[in-house]
Order: structure tokens, then C-alpha cells, then sequence
């Protein structure tokens, strides 16, 4: 099951990146989705919503929460 996750902060393609990175380091087996325009991060395999709100903190930008 995917959940969706708004962040706020990304205004680029190496801030998409740079998250991606980083939910994929705290979850290797998650498949990560981000979507720049929207702020939208779909994450399937994991459902651990502090863990993906750590690494997008981690990662410098702001978790503004899940869908």
C-alpha cells in the first residue's frame, strides 16, 4: 500500500532528488516516488511515517505531513 507524504521546500530537481536519497537510505526496501510540483512524496513498501518524517527533516526540508 503507497502513502502520500507533503513536503514542503523542494523547489528543484536536486531537491527531489536529495529527498529520494534519503527515504531510500532509512528504508532500502521502500519504493519512492517524488513529485516536485505539489510537494508530493509517494512511498510504497514502508509504512512508517516517523521514519519517512525523519528523512526528509534529515535531508533539510520540511515534512508537512501524510495524505
Amino acid at each position: 500500500m503507497a502513502t502520500i507524504y507533503k513536503v514542503e521546500g523542494m523547489n528543484c530537481g536536486g531537491c527531489t532528488i536529495s529527498v529520494e536519497k534519503a527515504i531510500r537510505s532509512a528504508a532500502p526496501d521502500a519504493d519512492v516516488t517524488v513529485q516536485l510540483e505539489g510537494g508530493l512524496v509517494t512511498v510504497e513498501g514502508v509504512d512508517d511515517e516517523g521514519l519517512i518524517r525523519q528523512a526528509v527533516e534529515d535531508a533539510g526540508f520540511t515534512y508537512a505531513g501524510a495524505l
